[in-house]
């Protein structure tokens, strides 16, 4: 199992030049004091669509160096293109990565056929397990349970990230995969009601800026007490809907900012968050610090 409760899906800090990377390291920082289990980079929050190939490698370098040995350190290696993520997983494992967190192909839609020959390349080509990342409100294609579940087959998958929204193919892909593999919640929302059925947890966006909060949620999960745990779940839900109010990352990165890690900036094609949205979160953030 590559962690159990809380995995960050970071947010990359910019700069009008490039990567941020003294807020980057005080995120990281912030991350471990916080009590999280891992670390995701270059994940969707992460804006790795509108980063260069040298600012990916940046990002990976620095946040290994800071971890290594210290809480696991996944990478984001996913693309649409299959060569393309077999090339940067094989990068991410020999700089040191954990375990590789990998999306869907997007926008070519592939067949659930097509998702077993991407995935079968993937894992393949490397030897530190993978996480599938399933978000078809994202990609346009859905990794059904079944189709996971052959994945699962294989040493090198070892987990999935589902954030299909589905509670009911959430609890068949646990049905299915139990003692296979791992699942873990990819919607802050309903990170409870999934380990309560059986999920290890969460990869979530919540925790770049509420990191004690959101551990302590799902180590009280792991160790039973679900009324603690739900009763935390609930209390976190207005502020999961201010967090998801717009295009993610562009709410974290403004909480990010108001607490004063780093910038808010995003890249185009994402926008500066509106005003109206903005005052709301700042309303409610400070309940989670």
């Amino acid at each position: 199992m590559i962690f159990k409760g809380t995995a960050t899906a970071l947010i990359t800090p910019f700069t009008a030049d490039g990567v941020d990377l003294d807020a980057f390291g005080k995120l990281l920082d912030e991350q471990v004091a916080g009590g999280v289990s891992a670390v995701v980079v270059l994940g969707t929050t992460g804006e790795p669509a509108t980063m260069t190939a040298s600012e990916k490698l940046e990002v990976m370098k620095f946040a290994i160096r800071r971890f290594k040995g210290v809480i696991p350190v996944i990478i984001g290696t996913g693309s649409n293109n299959t060569a393309a993520a077999v090339e940067l997983s094989v990068q991410a494992e020999k700089l040191g990565a954990d375990a590789l967190l990998v999306v869907t192909p997007y926008y070519n839609k592939a067949t659930q056929r097509g998702l077993i020959a991407h995935y079968t390349a993937i894992a393949d080509a490397v030897n530190i397990p993978i996480i599938c990342y399933n978000v078809p409100g994202r990609t346009g294609v859905n990794l059904l349970p079944a189709t996971f579940a052959e994945l699962a087959e294989h040493p090198n998958i070892a987990a999935i990230k589902e954030a299909s929204g589905n509670m009911e193919q959430i609890e068949e892909v646990i049905r299915l995969t139990r003692g296979k593999a791992v699942v873990y919640s990819g919607d802050d929302g309903i990170t409870v009601p999934v380990m309560a059925m059986g999920g290890m947890g969460v990869i979530s966006v919540a925790s770049n800026v509420a990191p004690k909060f959101t551990s302590e949620m799902t180590s009280a999960a792991l160790a039973g007490d679900y009324a603690k745990a739900a009763d935390m779940q609930l209390r976190m839900l207005p502020f999961v809907r201010a967090l998801f109010s717009e295009v993610n990352p562009i709410p974290v990165k403004k909480a990010a900012e108001l607490k004063g890690i780093c910038a808010g900036t995003v890249r185009l094609p994402l926008t500066p968050m509106t005003d109206e949205n903005a005052a709301k979160l700042a309303a409610i953030l400070p309940d989670f610090d």
